[in-house]
């Protein structure tokens, strides 16, 4: 961890884990898919102690709050002391992953193509 008080945002969030390359976090706040303190930043804005972070990545949406800082990019374990995760957040993600385990698959009433037998009853039963 480092002693600044400030660091870029998309710095943080690369040294965090949330994205794997830099360029993948600058794109993403440029996007508007991370808000400072519920409001759209720049890459190069300053993240401090205490700010709260919105971070949508895909259909995962995290929010937390700094609780570290680090220019350099640690392992998992390291990174996961930059930033504590709140209870809200975690609710939602475990509702949207229970949901998603409960979806039925569209695929699963297809069995197959129709024969070239099954075709022409289709077209004969059309045409009647």
């Amino acid at each position: 961890m480092s002693s600044s008080t400030s660091l870029r945002i998309d710095k943080w969030l690369w040294a965090a884990r949330f994205f794997k390359t830099r360029s993948l976090a600058t794109n993403s706040v440029e996007l508007g898919r991370v808000l400072q303190n519920e409001q759209r930043v720049k890459p190069a804005h300053a993240v401090k102690l205490g700010d709260q972070l919105e971070i949508q990545q895909g259909e995962q949406t995290w929010t937390v709050v700094v609780l570290g800082l680090s220019e350099v990019r640690g392992p998992a374990p390291v990174a996961q002391t930059l930033y504590q995760e709140t209870e809200e957040s975690k609710e939602k993600r475990q509702q949207r992953a229970e949901n998603r385990r409960m979806q039925v698959e569209p695929s699963i009433h297809i069995q197959s193509r129709p024969t070239k037998k099954q075709r022409r009853q289709l077209t004969h039963i059309s045409f009647d």
